[in-house]
């Protein structure tokens, strides 16, 4: 049960705080803000742009077949645009040039920013083609051209993606980790320490439901130690003067819960959706069906969002 192809690639990812602690090496050591600034700019990239790259690719998918549009199709929505890339292209260019170097990293920074601006004009193109009705004039014609060629970008696109966000997120795991154990060290398992355990655990229940073949064992070991990091949280919020967790956030991690526990009992139990539900999947409105794959994905951003808002009230 593949998270429509797209659910992790779509969620945004954490920014890192690095400690300069982790950046001893036997050569000088680049300002400890340097390394922030780096992966933080590969980071708004992926968060700005995306999320929308997929969203244009599932909407035509919702009615376009594999081979492409034929004309007849009984309803015609298009696509979507994306947002404008050379931002991205520029703070890329200015982060790889930052120490310290990683050449796999950079790489992939790069491939990214050359495949999302090869999508951006073609995304365009598409969008005029179809919102002023063209294929009417021309019998589809060009929409058939520019079908492979949509296609191979959203392809490259999915690759690169994949590849530069495997990147960011080893690193973003690694960092998560060391600030929990700093934390620990200084304040020992308070509310800060809870919260950071929780956002790890949340990351992993998503992976765990987002595998290809989803292992039910490795969901629900997952599913526990997040509910475990809900309840801690909850029970160290205000405790002998600690601050209080605000109440949004507690919300958006339960609701998170909620939906992750539908999810992974769909996937034990083998529940197929209902033709309404697959209705909405296909349509964008996913988020609607309670236990699906886009629910999760809109639940784990909404836990995200309120992290970066900060958590107390």
């Amino acid at each position: 049960m593949k998270l429509l192809s797209v659910l992790a690639l779509a969620a945004p990812l954490l920014a890192v705080a690095l400690p300069a602690a982790a950046q001893q090496t036997t050569q000088p050591s680049p300002p400890p803000g340097q390394l922030t600034e780096k992966i933080n700019a590969y980071v708004g990239c992926l968060n700005r742009l995306s999320a929308r790259a997929y969203d244009s690719r599932r909407r035509y998918f919702s009615w376009v077949k594999k081979r492409g549009p034929t004309g007849r199709e009984r309803i015609i929505y298009g696509t979507y645009t994306i947002y404008d890339t050379s931002d991205c292209r520029k703070k890329v260019e200015a982060a790889n040039a930052l120490a310290p170097h990683d050449a796999a990293l950079e790489a992939a920074a790069s491939a990214y920013a050359d495949a999302v601006s090869r999508l951006e004009p073609l995304l365009k193109e598409a969008d005029d083609y179809y919102t002023q009705e063209n294929y009417k004039d021309d019998r589809m014609a060009k929409g058939k051209a520019l079908h492979p060629k949509l296609v191979a970008a959203w392809d490259a696109f999915g690759a690169a993606d994949k590849k530069l966000r495997a990147g960011v997120e080893a690193i973003n795991d690694k960092r998560a980790q060391e600030r929990l154990a700093g934390i620990e060290s200084k304040e020992g398992r308070k509310v800060r320490y809870h919260v950071e355990a929780l956002m790890i655990h949340a990351k992993r229940v998503l992976r765990a439901e987002n595998a290809d073949k989803p292992d039910i064992a490795a969901v629900t070991r997952a599913l526990g130690d997040y509910e475990a990091a809900v309840k801690a949280m909850e029970e160290a919020s205000g405790k002998d003067g600690d601050v209080k967790v605000g109440s949004i956030f507690v919300s958006a991690a339960k609701s998170y819960l909620t939906t992750a526990k539908q999810l992974m009992r769909r996937i034990r139990d083998k529940t197929p959706y209902s033709a309404g539900d697959r209705m909405m999947l296909r349509g964008g409105g996913g988020w609607m069906v309670e236990g699906s794959p886009p629910r999760l994905l809109r639940d784990y951003n909404q836990l995200v969002q309120g992290y970066n808002r900060g958590t107390r009230i």
